[in-house]
């Protein structure tokens, strides 16, 4: 293929890829749009752009009606415990059964993976009867236990494919200096796995964060809800406020990104470097 054909190729690639981020893009601007118009324009005005001022005022209505603010605490605790549990125990296994030697680390690894087999949803009986048996049903940590159980397969496999692919040069070393096994984990190892972790957060904050069918099986309680829950207030069963809803996802959504942000670096030093390779 001649220059004037790499030059094409190169040219179509970046017409799709500019085509797909529009068709990503365009849901985030129509709803930011929809957040900032009077309830009025809504049905009357099909542009992006508001007729009138820049109604913020919705965003502060839609903090305080109907407890928005309180579900939204509710899932920035579930999300920082979830996603702290996670890590630990993720980073623990995987140290373990990629680098110690153990016996049967291969069949409990296995074994863990085998669950990725069972779908979420499938399991939410046997969660709720097992949440009950231990007194646990309607509590936030019965809520989010099984959220760290259910995440820690997936965040288990992309840590040891990190750590399987580390020369153990690095630790013989170490052992060398008259380090233990917990100190070459907790000063070497993790330190180096920055990427990996930085994938497992931002995977499972998105998981935490966007998660609301488990909460409606353990919770009878709406004070305990998550921030999912919250976006319901706004939707009747004759009428939505779609500028309150807007207002209420463009809020939701904001965290998320600010911790995307926070770690896009590791996070794609993670994809490149093969933290999710099988």
């Amino acid at each position: 293929m001649g220059k004037a054909g790499e030059r094409l190729t190169k040219g179509a690639i970046h017409l799709l890829l500019l085509a797909w981020a529009v068709v990503s893009i365009f849901p985030l601007v129509w709803m930011l749009s929809t957040s900032l118009k009077e309830k009025n324009e809504i049905y009357t005005n099909k542009s992006l752009i508001p007729r009138n001022a820049l109604n913020f005022g919705n965003y502060a209505e839609a903090w305080t009606a109907g407890g928005f603010s309180r579900y939204t605490w509710n899932s920035v605790l579930y999300s920082a415990v979830v996603v702290t549990g996670v890590v630990l125990v993720s980073t623990l296994a995987a140290y373990g059964i990629s680098r110690l030697d153990m016996a049967g680390k291969k069949a409990i690894y296995l074994g863990m993976m085998a669950t990725l087999m069972i779908p979420i949803p499938g399991a939410f009986i046997s969660i709720y009867i097992v949440v009950s048996h231990l007194g646990l049903a309607n509590t936030r940590i019965g809520y989010m236990l099984p959220m760290v159980a259910t995440a820690l397969p997936v965040s288990i496999f992309i840590l040891k494919s990190f750590f399987d692919e580390l020369s153990r040069e690095i630790e013989e070393a170490a052992i060398i200096d008259g380090a233990a096994s917990f100190r070459i984990y907790w000063s070497l190892l993790l330190p180096i796995a920055r990427p990996a972790i930085a994938t497992i957060v931002i995977l499972n904050t998105l998981s935490v964060w966007n998660e609301f069918m488990l909460a409606l099986v353990l919770f009878s309680e709406t004070k305990l809800m998550p921030i999912q829950m919250g976006l319901s207030v706004f939707v009747g069963q004759y009428t939505t406020q779609y500028e309150l809803l807007m207002a209420a996802t463009s809020l939701m959504v904001l965290p998320v990104i600010l911790v995307y942000i926070a770690m896009q670096k590791q996070f794609i030093a993670g994809i490149t470097s093969g933290a999710i390779k099988g």
